[in-house]
């Protein structure tokens, strides 16, 4: 049976939804967790320190080790506050789960400069500070001549994967993640540090305000696909010391697991020389008109 026994977690926006799911399983698994959140609300505003030390009760009250912090992904020394709690606290860190988003919706059109910012704020930024500053620690771990054997996950989404109308924000964000993981992989190898990353459909506050998906992941009879318990296992071998994997991105959704590939070629044109316009013209004049429909992989 894999486990998490002696190894310390970071998992943030770990009071609701998936990043809860993915806490209370690593610690099932043996891991002592960060529980960081900070009680906002679905779109950032607001905080409340009950969310995080209500997760941390039942972590506690299930015999495993937990300590909460309230502070924000997105503010640079908040989150390397998180990485030095854990390691004051537990001694070391091996995992960080980056979770933690918010959600503000609005066609291009209508989308507000604080829209934007905020997403991008807490999503992007949020995924850089920690991985940033857990990055420093484990580099200083490793230059210090201690074995480090660590792992980080990301959290992407199929919007960000193949973009979903009405959130150019989150889906910037999303995309921006899945690359960061292909290198923050490459370079954090020589330091003993494994990336990847999930892009995950499940029923939380966030997707269930999602155009397009939100009135599909009611509760369902038997196996419920869109349960965030059904994520979490991912999550948890990904962050094992067993596995060996890094710089892959898994979608996932209900028992459906499938991985992902970068941007690739699909076809090429090609001369030895510069092209003109009406070459061109020629070349590409197949290739359908207009932008491809969304479809989630559900």
């Amino acid at each position: 049976m894999t486990s998490l026994e002696g190894r310390t977690a970071i998992v943030t926006g770990a009071a609701r939804g998936l990043g809860r799911a993915h806490a209370l399983l690593l610690s099932r698994l043996g891991a002592r967790v960060v529980v960081n959140d900070t009680g906002g609300g679905l779109n950032g505003d607001g905080n409340s320190d009950n969310a995080a030390a209500d997760v941390v009760a039942e972590i506690q009250n299930a015999g495993g080790q937990a300590v909460a912090h309230f502070g924000s992904v997105s503010d640079w020394n908040a989150a390397r506050e998180m990485i030095e709690l854990a390691v004051q606290t537990f001694g070391g860190l091996d995992i960080l789960v980056n979770n933690a988003g918010i959600l503000r919706d609005r066609m291009l059109v209508n989308m507000s400069e604080g829209e934007w910012d905020a997403v991008i704020d807490v999503h992007l930024k949020g995924h850089f500070c920690l991985l940033h500053h857990a990055a420093v620690h484990w580099r200083s771990e490793s230059k210090a001549g201690r074995t480090v054997d660590a792992s980080v996950l990301n959290t992407s989404s199929g919007s960000g994967l193949r973009g979903n109308p009405g959130q150019i924000n989150y889906a910037s964000a999303k995309s921006g993640i899945a690359m960061m993981t292909l290198v923050a992989a490459r370079e954090l190898s020589r330091y003993g540090v494994r990336v990847n990353a999930i892009a995950p459909v499940a029923r939380t506050r966030l997707t269930e305000n999602t155009p397009g998906l939100g009135e599909r992941i009611g509760q369902q009879e038997g196996f419920d696909k869109w349960d965030p318990e059904n994520v979490s296992p991912l999550v948890a071998w990904l962050v094992s010391p067993e596995c060996k994997l890094s710089g892959e991105v898994f979608g996932i959704v209900g028992g459906r697991i499938a991985r992902q590939k970068c941007w690739t070629e699909q076809e090429v044109f090609e001369v030895d020389r510069r092209w003109s316009v009406d070459e061109l013209k020629s070349a590409l004049d197949h290739l359908p008109a207009g932008p491809s429909e969304f479809e989630f992989s559900a």
